[in-house]
């Protein structure tokens, strides 16, 4: 077998999961193979849910503080009117993970191998998704697209079976949590009754009195303008780390959209500056910034308005800060994939197609 040969074996072999021996996660020549045959899949578009379905449950990432979390989950899922079905492992746990790598990743498989689930929630995020990434049957996924549904480390997740199946994710809610009214009316017509064309992400409307505005949820334009094409992003700590990897999305037109919680914002600044050294986020169309959450307080510290001003704004793209992603009760539910606008003048992001058939 000649060396072209060899890297193409291993690359298949990446994609379908089959290649990698127990316990082994891809060396640089299989990762490397895997990340030359990438490349923009169209957008595969899951079935929508609706009530009476069955959903899986999964925990994909962090353990279960207690089993009545699990518990907790159920009930959320059945008063959206949703059967559960629950994983394997979901009540394992090892050490801070939810079961070992493989555990995980097979409650995966085996809620995309089984016909009676129509969905995918995930319990919580936590740490543990990237682990997951090289023993998911790719090729069984691509032949089931079903929603999957979470947000904060699930990002890593979303952005491995998006990049290797083209199938499209959903930064939302977690089974855990709150599903406020403005989180339930968005996750709906996202994921259960889409529209031609959905405007996402807009903060809650409230009437004010005389005397008082907006203080909590308000969006900064940065960059006016308008960009359209496909989105993706989450989690800015998992997006980080996964750039170089066989997983990392194109970005190439691309609108971005990132979120993240509890990172100083030195931190958020050292993973913008990786992003932006890689050369990426020269080839986007547009950035969105959601909410970054509980920052640790700092002394002498840029604030994260001068750290996009420093290296954002110079990108010369549309740019905006402040819509409902994130860590947040009152967030949206934004699809990897789907084509969108980003109307930074007015501070709205529309999709221009359903995320569902």
């Amino acid at each position: 077998m000649d060396r072209r040969e060899l890297m193409k074996s291993l690359a298949a072999g990446l994609v379908t999961g089959g290649a990698l021996a127990a316990g082994a996660l891809p060396g640089p020549a299989v990762a490397a193979a895997a990340q030359a045959a990438n490349g923009r899949r169209p957008p595969l578009k899951p079935p929508r849910l609706e009530p009476g379905m069955t959903v899986g449950l999964v925990a994909p990432a962090g353990a279960s503080s207690n089993r009545e979390e699990v518990r907790y989950a159920n009930d959320v899922l059945r008063s959206l009117g949703y059967r559960v079905k629950e994983g394997e492992h979901v009540y394992a746990r090892t050490q801070y993970l939810a079961g070992t790598d493989r555990q995980r990743a097979a409650d995966v498989n085996a809620m995309f191998a089984d016909p009676d689930v129509h969905a995918i929630f995930t319990l919580r995020g936590g740490y543990g998704t990237m682990r997951t990434l090289p023993y998911l049957d790719y090729e069984r996924i691509a032949r089931n697209p079903k929603i999957v549904i979470g947000y904060s480390d699930i990002s890593g997740l979303l952005f491995g079976l998006h990049t290797r199946t083209g199938l499209v994710g959903f930064h939302g809610p977690c089974a855990t949590s709150t599903f406020s009214e403005y989180t339930l009316a968005e996750y709906k017509k996202v994921v259960a009754e889409p529209q031609a064309s959905t405007v996402i992400a807009a903060p809650p409307e409230v009437d004010y009195p005389e005397g008082r505005a907006e203080r909590r949820n308000r969006i900064t334009t940065f960059v006016g303008g308008r960009a359209r094409g496909p989105l993706i992003g989450g989690n800015l700590s998992l997006l980080s780390p996964l750039m170089g990897t066989p997983y990392e999305p194109d970005f190439a037109g691309a609108i971005l959209f990132l979120e993240d919680v509890n990172e100083a914002w030195y931190r958020i600044d050292r993973m913008l500056t990786h992003l932006l050294l890689t050369g990426k986020l020269h080839r986007l169309a547009g950035i969105v910034l959601g909410k970054f959450t509980k920052v640790p307080e700092e002394g002498n510290s840029f604030n994260l308005e001068e750290i996009t001003e420093q290296l954002l704004m110079p990108l010369g793209i549309p740019l905006v800060r402040g819509l409902m992603i994130g860590h947040i009760e009152d967030k949206a539910t934004v699809p990897l994939g789907i084509e969108a606008e980003l109307d930074a003048d007015t501070g709205t992001l529309r999709l221009l197609e359903p995320a569902v058939v």
